[in-house]
C-alpha cells in the first residue's frame, strides 16, 4: 500500500515513523504542514492522486488545549474541517482513513471507563473541534478506523511526561493535580496498534479507545516519572481548584478498551510498564 502519514512531525507522527522499518511492505509518504496543507482540499486530492495514496494515517492535530479556546478558527481548521477533508480525498479514491481523536469529547463527568457508545459532551474548544472532526470523517468516510487516546506522551515534542522530568530536575517541590483521573498512553504503543489494524485482512471500521492499561490521577503518574528517573523532587497532591486553566480538564478519562482489544485481538500493556521504557530513553538523552 500506499500510506500518507501526516503530521509526521508531531509525537505520534514522528512514532509512526520510527517503525516504518518494521512494515517494509507499504511506501510511506511523511508529510507535516510544509509538505501538506490538510486544510486545503485542492492540495489534499492532487497529493493524493499524484501518489496513488491507498490510506491516510491522520496524526495532525491542534493539540493546545487552553490556546485553543482563544483560536478557535485554526483549532477548527485542524481538527475538524481537515478530517473531512482527507476522508473526502479516500472515498473518492475508495481508499482508507485511521483518523486520531480523544477522551476531551466526554465531559468527564462519568464514574465508570467511557465506551465508545456513550455519549459525547465536549466541554473545550478542542473536544467540540476533535468530535466535529469525528462526525465529518464518519460522514464522508463511513469505513474509516477512529482512535480516541488520552493522556499522549512520547519521547519526542512536548507532553506531560517531559514536563514533569524538567520540573523535578528545576524544583525542590512540585504541586500536581490528584482529582483528574484517566490512563497515560504511550505513543509507541498506540503506533504499533495502528500498523496491526492498517496490516490485518480485515479492516476494523468505526470507533475505538485505545490506552495503556491501568489508572491514575496526574499525580500518581508524576510520582511515577520521578521514581523511575531517580528524581527526589517531593511532589505534593493539589485540587484542580487550586491550578486554574483556561480549559476545563475532565476529571475522569478512563477510556474503555475492550472493543479494540476483541476486534484487533492485542494485549495492552501497563501504563508503568510503559512508561518506564520511555523514561529509560529520556534518560539516555
Amino acid at each position: 500500500m500506499n500510506i500518507l502519514i501526516t503530521g509526521s512531525l508531531g509525537q505520534l507522527g514522528r512514532t509512526m515513523c520510527q517503525l516504518q522499518a518494521d512494515h517494509p511492505e507499504h511506501t510511506y509518504f511523511n508529510t507535516d504542514v510544509a509538505e501538506l496543507d490538510i486544510t486545503d482540499a485542492a492540495a489534499v486530492n492532487a497529493f493524493v492522486d499524484a501518489n496513488n495514496i491507498d490510506l491516510i494515517v491522520n496524526c495532525a492535530a491542534y493539540t493546545a488545549v487552553d490556546r485553543a479556546e482563544s483560536d478557535v478558527e485554526l483549532c477548527t481548521a485542524i481538527n475538524a474541517t481537515a478530517p473531512g477533508i482527507l476522508a473526502e480525498a479516500m472515498a473518492r479514491r475508495c481508499g482508507r482513513l485511521v483518523h486520531i481523536s480523544t477522551d476531551y469529547v466526554f465531559d468527564g463527568t462519568a464514574c465508570t471507563p467511557y465506551t465508545e457508545d456513550c455519549t459525547p459532551n465536549p466541554q473545550t474548544v478542542y473536544g467540540k473541534t476533535k468530535l466535529e472532526g469525528e462526525q465529518r470523517v464518519l460522514e464522508a468516510l463511513p469505513s474509516a478506523m477512529i482512535i480516541r487516546t488520552a493522556w499522549f506522551y512520547s519521547p519526542y515534542g512536548n507532553n506531560f511526561v517531559k514536563t514533569m522530568l524538567r520540573l523535578g530536575h528545576e524544583r525542590d517541590s512540585l504541586g500536581v493535580v490528584f482529582d483528574q483521573i484517566g490512563t497515560p498512553t504511550s505513543a509507541t504503543d498506540l503506533a504499533r496498534v495502528i500498523y496491526v489494524a492498517i496490516c490485518r485482512e480485515k479492516w476494523a471500521s468505526g470507533i475505538f479507545h485505545f490506552t495503556n492499561e491501568g489508572v491514575c490521577s496526574w499525580y500518581d503518574f508524576t510520582l511515577a516519572i520521578h521514581r523511575l528517573a531517580g528524581i527526589t523532587c517531593k511532589v505534593r497532591p493539589i485540587h484542580t481548584a487550586d491550578y486554574p486553566t483556561p480549559a476545563k480538564r475532565p476529571a475522569f478519562s478512563v477510556l474503555d478498551k475492550s472493543k479494540i482489544k476483541q476486534t484487533l485481538g492485542i494485549d495492552i500493556p501497563h501504563w508503568e510498564d510503559s512508561l518506564s521504557i520511555i523514561i529509560s530513553e529520556l534518560c539516555k538523552k
